[in-house]
């Protein structure tokens, strides 16, 4: 048998490198892009405009941008965000015409996005949409890099607008698809040059060093072996028998095992890993019993690789003070005196906004201090602005500024339609001065109050319920079955298919924890446990099995408002917590690290 040929020898002569059993990133074609859309997501939102940036090692070689024409018109809060309004996208060219352009101009390359997944979840609807096939593109994804990269010393987030200033990106994020493309191909090149220098030189590096596993990892796996399949709670301890993370799974040693393998990528979990010596599990009846039982020891243990729900405590309520002129205050908690709040927010900057909000459009007085019909004081300069009746002074009578204040507490318990009036009206005149920021700042007011108002409504009408029993189908055609107290869960079972439930209704009532509420909307029970005993409730086949009380919100209340209000970003849902000068994105739901 004759010898195999052998690989042709590398020009010059020289035996290769090991660099060159990968493609160097140096010779790799990269297009690194980004997508403004109307909204959340590719099902019900459009795109409004493509950016992109193909550079190949470390230069521009082109670029590509444009407008889309939508078939609806771009919401105004887009607008507001991005500055496209539906005159620039009238006479842009339609998706039809864009894409054919946009996928020849990245044939061939790598894709890179910021958050891809949000990007490419467009492109390949595009597509899908235009009768082109879809392809399977190679990315990269500089958010999932970074977290790989980035230690939280260095920056506080993900965000491409907190990456562009550590890697001091030459451009800036701006909410428009061409400037974040610029931008992200700034922070990929400083993501490239630290890779670098822990030897990743290739495209094959960088998918690998994306899912490496640590050491540490690997030698815990043991660790998830004698744990329950079943639906629960875990507990990540050191040593000393210390809480370092609390979890839950719908099958607790499928979900422990992940963070032993490449699936697992947040550098936080693997320090865990690392410092964890065991795993205790606490099975669940269902996984609405372990969404609560996780929080619960969250806010008990307070592990530090936990980084939500440690403080339910923390939480922050706007109150109508009680006094002859009353103005609003930031307290801590409900008290049984009668009087009127709004909350609970979970940060001080969600309240800030709220009352903000609720002041642009009520006139309460927003001096400190405590003022007398008797008794004549200075007014300051709101009262010459407009924004305050100057009860100080006498120049609104205890009996003006009694309206004012019933206004206010309408407002805040019931419907809250004059803050809304008052929002949209400025936002109006501000787009129509080109203030963006300003109007973007009125718009995050008003959801900050809205959705506060429409929270506590919620919570208000769970937690004055006595007993609540419900039961929500199984996969196999069971019964998972809750008991609710004032918005506490009390007790819960699940019931196999086949069996009579009754009798086990029955059992699970009369075992259940008693429950005695306090004041307020969350007279019980966290209002993160109350949301997700919502959220259960209003799962698909769910029945209402028992019911002592009423449960119900007003018709007219905030609920509906809160409905009307557009799509808005995650961050504005969460933490409504945006300062004047902070940068706003465009009104979609981006992944963490997504700016």
């Amino acid at each position: 048998m004759s010898p195999e040929p052998s690989a042709p020898a590398p020009a010059g002569g020289r035996q290769g490198s090991f660099d060159e059993l990968g493609r160097p990133l140096r010779d790799v074609t990269f297009v690194v892009f980004d997508l403004e859309t109307t909204g959340t997501g590719p099902a019900d939102s459009e795109i409004t405009e493509f950016g992109a940036v193909k550079v190949r090692g470390g230069e521009v070689i082109a670029e590509f941008a444009t407008l889309v024409r939508t078939s609806n018109a771009v919401p105004p809060l887009i607008t507001v965000l991005t500055g496209i309004t539906d005159s620039m996208v009238a006479t842009a060219p339609a998706l039809a015409e864009v894409l054919p352009a946009f996928l020849e101009f990245i044939r061939g390359s790598v894709l890179v996005a910021h958050n891809a997944g949000f990007d490419l979840s467009f492109l390949k609807a595009a597509c899908e949409r235009v009768g082109y096939p879809v392809p399977a593109w190679e990315h990269l994804d500089t958010v999932r890099l970074a977290r790989r990269v980035v230690t939280r010393d260095e920056s506080p987030d993900n965000k491409l607008s907190s990456l562009a200033r550590l890697f001091h990106a030459r451009h800036e994020p701006r909410h428009r698809a061409l400037a974040d493309a610029r931008a992200t191909v700034d922070v990929l090149h400083g993501l490239f040059e630290r890779l670098g220098n822990l030897g990743v030189r290739t495209l094959e590096d960088v998918h690998e060093y994306s899912n490496r596993v640590s050491p540490a990892q690997r030698r815990k796996r043991t660790l998830a072996d004698d744990l329950p399949t079943g639906p629960g709670v875990y507990l990540f301890r050191d040593g000393s028998g210390r809480v370092l993370y609390v979890g839950k799974s719908a099958s607790i040693r499928a979900r422990v095992r992940t963070y032993f393998t490449a699936s697992e990528t947040r550098t936080r979990m693997a320090e865990m890993v690392a410092a964890a010596e065991r795993v205790d599990a606490i099975e669940c009846a269902h996984t609405l019993e372990a969404e609560v039982r996780e929080l619960r020891l969250i806010a008990q243990h307070k592990p530090p690789y936990n980084r939500r729900s440690r403080f339910p405590e923390r939480t922050v309520f706007l109150r109508l003070t009680d006094e002859p002129f009353p103005r609003l205050s930031r307290v801590r908690q409900v008290r049984a005196d009668g009087g009127t709040y709004l909350g609970p927010f979970g940060r001080v900057g969600g309240a800030e906004l709220a009352a903000d909000g609720l002041q642009e459009a009520v006139a309460l007085r927003r001096c400190g201090g405590r003022l007398s019909p008797r008794q004549s004081n200075p007014a300051c300069a709101l009262a010459d602005l407009g924004k305050c009746g100057a009860p100080c002074d006498r120049r609104q009578s205890l009996e003006e500024y009694a309206a004012v204040v019933a206004d206010a507490r309408e407002a805040m318990a019931g419907d809250p339609t004059v803050v809304v009036a008052a929002a949209r009206a400025r936002i109006s005149v501000l787009a129509a001065q080109t203030r963006f920021e300003e109007a973007a700042l009125a718009r995050d007011r008003m959801v900050a109050f809205v959705r506060a108002s429409a929270r506590q409504q919620r919570l208000t009408a769970l937690g004055v319920v006595p007993e609540l029993v419900g039961a929500v189908p199984t996969a196999d055609r069971g019964w998972d079955l809750a008991v609710i107290r004032y918005g506490r869960l009390a007790a819960s079972a699940t019931v196999a298919r086949g069996v009579d439930p009754r009798p086990w209704v029955d059992a699970v009532v009369a075992t259940a924890e008693t429950v005695r509420p306090g004041p307020g909307p969350t007279p019980a029970a966290s209002a993160e446990e109350m949301e997700r005993i919502e959220r259960w409730l209003a799962t698909p086949g769910a029945r209402l099995v028992q019911l002592t009380g009423t449960w119900a919100w007003p018709a007219a209340g905030a609920a509906r408002a809160a409905a009307e209000l557009p799509p808005l970003p995650r961050t504005d849902h969460r933490d409504l917590t945006h300062r004047p000068g902070e940068p706003h994105r465009s009104a979609r739901t981006p992944a963490p690290g997504k700016s």
